[in-house]
């Protein structure tokens, strides 16, 4: 047929046969081998990136190692159970210097990593910014703490991967406007932490630096895409992380690993130096912003950490930014708040541990003298992912090929899929399910509108609602998603654990539609892990939502068991 259509365009000229196959065999040949070198080539980028990470961990293990030789005396326990509003205090005070502190947690972070594989980079800066720092006349609120940020957050002189080999090589040339705020601050940013690859996967795994595990139980995720942070705080490693969320890339490892996580409001706080890596990876086909935010063990942490972002420095930085201070009226009111509550969003069954965990709370609520009501919404959207010149990693495979099915399939699938599997499975097939005309596409500005008109008709403050949990290895992020396409604040506090009779419950889960997500959505070992709830509050109203988070933690307390580490 070939040698046919040759005779067809080239009639004059004498078609060779074994010259056309020669030809077709070269030009196969040729492919095969520019497939084999750019492979090749992305092989030795991952090797050089991982060979990089290797020598930061050695570094980490030198510096620590001449601190103990020199300081064989520190009681690294003693710091390392201190919360991070005491500490700050102690080091601001002098009681403790930035030096111990720092090499206690670069010792301790070392450890970490060593078991759950968190760190991909060591920021070397952090020393000569130590030696700076001790110099200072003036001490920010964040004087001395060292800090743990995500891997795509900028910071100069380090790379900003996203878990993709495209980013590999391309070094920062400055600090991102959040890291320098939190270093005029006076905090050490000395670590960053894994990603999944593309950064819109609940897992944390990409084919550069591997699987990150969670400590709390090695055969669970600590969730993603802020997952490295989640492990290493949770581990220990970190008093004070920073993450970024687009569907609950906070509220999941916060959840997953029993730490508390806020995501502010879209811009509340400033993207600029790690946003372009984020929209170079995704594709909305809606406008959902991506947000930084603070993960910790506590809420105190968060509401220190906000206080000293939310400055004058910020909004010189990043004019973008609305120049809205951190109100300390609103935190510290302790006016009884209206609060509307759910324990089920229609579309994922919450685990019998996430609801049990609205409930307690509810109750714990009401009798401190809150008003609780029942209130009902429905969320959904979808998104698509970029990873054009990358080797997928395995954990993203399935996610990734429903993605990329046309529209058309897309729509003939949720057609036929909709009467049988569960609206967690068919939101996938994204411009085709009942749910998105309504909620995702252009009419969204419409969507928020009504959404708030019922909230101001409830009269609500706040609402109480699920975070995904315990951890998972695979999941539905519905409870999370809906709040980054509203561009609401939310945040998790941990407030009880999985018992043997949650799971006991889980022996007749079914999920709403028993379909693939349903069934591999199970607590299985799960007892003893960490359990949250969701805090919510409308845009710009941060403070409101800390405020509602703290009081959710100290009610909580007092019937809260820590997580503890199951050996799987």
């Amino acid at each position: 047929m070939i040698q046919e259509k040759l005779r067809q365009l080239l009639p004059e000229v004498e078609v060779d046969p074994r010259a056309i196959s020669a030809l077709l065999c070269g030009s196969a040949a040729a492919v095969l081998v520019l497939k084999w070198v750019g492979r090749r080539r992305i092989q030795e980028k991952m090797e050089e990136a991982r060979r990089t990470r290797d020598l930061g961990l050695e570094r980490m293990e030198q510096v620590a190692w001449k601190f103990k030789q020199k300081n064989p005396g520190v009681q690294t326990s003693f710091i390392l159970s201190l919360p991070l509003v005491e500490l700050a205090e102690k080091l601001k005070e002098g009681s403790l210097s930035p030096e111990i502190v720092l090499y206690t947690y670069i010792d301790k972070a070392l450890a970490v990593t060593q078991e759950v594989n968190c760190v991909t980079d060591f920021i070397q800066g952090c020393e000569e910014q130590l030696r700076d720092l001790t110099k200072r006349k003036e001490k920010g609120l964040l004087y001395g703490v060292p800090i743990s940020i995500k891997d795509h957050i900028g910071c100069k002189g380090h790379i900003s991967t996203g878990g993709l080999v495209q980013f590999l090589g391309k070094v920062e040339e400055e600090d991102s406007v959040i890291v320098k705020v939190l270093k005029r601050q006076g905090a050490i940013p000395f670590v960053k932490t894994n990603v999944p690859q593309s950064m819109i996967n609940y897992d944390c795994s990409n084919v550069i630096f591997g699987q990150t595990l969670n400590p709390l139980n090695h055969k669970k995720s600590p969730g993603g895409s802020s997952g490295g942070e989640g492990a290493l705080i949770a581990g220990g490693g970190s008093l004070l992380g920073f993450g970024t969320d687009v569907a609950g890339s906070i509220r999941l490892p916060s959840s997953f690993c029993g730490l508390c996580g806020l995501k502010p409001t879209g811009n509340r706080l400033s993207k600029e130096g790690s946003e372009g890596l984020v929209t170079g990876i995704l594709a909305f086909p809606i406008a959902v912003m991506a947000t930084i935010g603070p993960m910790a063990r506590d809420v105190d942490s968060l509401v220190l950490c906000m206080r000293a972002l939310l400055c004058e420095d910020l909004f010189q930085l990043d004019p973008t930014v609305p120049p809205i201070p951190f109100n300390e009226e609103v935190y510290s009111s302790s006016k009884p708040l209206r609060i509307g509550f759910y324990d089920g969003d229609g579309y994922f069954q919450p685990s019998p541990s996430m609801k049990r965990a609205v409930q307690e709370t509810k109750q714990l609520l009401q009798r401190a003298g809150h008003t609780v009501r029942f209130v009902t919404r429905v969320p959904a959207w979808g998104l698509s992912l970029k990873l054009k010149g990358d080797i997928m990693d395995p954990n993203l495979k399935s996610q990734v090929n429903t993605y990329r099915l046309p529209v058309v399939v897309k729509r003939i699938g949720a057609l036929l899929l909709k009467p049988v599997v569960s609206p967690s499975t068919f939101i996938l097939f994204q411009c085709s399910s009942r749910f998105v005309p309504n909620a995702v596409s252009l009419p969204l500005q419409a969507y928020r509108k009504e959404f708030i008109a019922k909230w101001r008709k409830l009269q609500l403050d706040v609402i109480l609602c699920p975070a995904l949990g315990p951890a998972f290895n695979a999941a539905a992020t519905s409870y999370t998603n809906l709040y980054n396409v509203l561009n609401f604040p939310a945040g998790v506090v941990p407030v009880t654990t999985v018992t043997h009779m949650d799971e006991e419950e889980l022996k007749d889960y079914r999920g709403h539609y028993g379909d693939l997500w349903d069934k591999r959505l199970k607590e299985v070992r799960a007892v003893g892990l960490p359990v949250a709830v969701q805090c919510v509050a409308l845009p710009w109203q941060e403070e409101l939502c800390l405020r509602f988070m703290k009081e959710v933690e100290t009610l909580a307390h007092g019937t809260r068991q820590s997580p503890t580490y199951r050996d799987p």
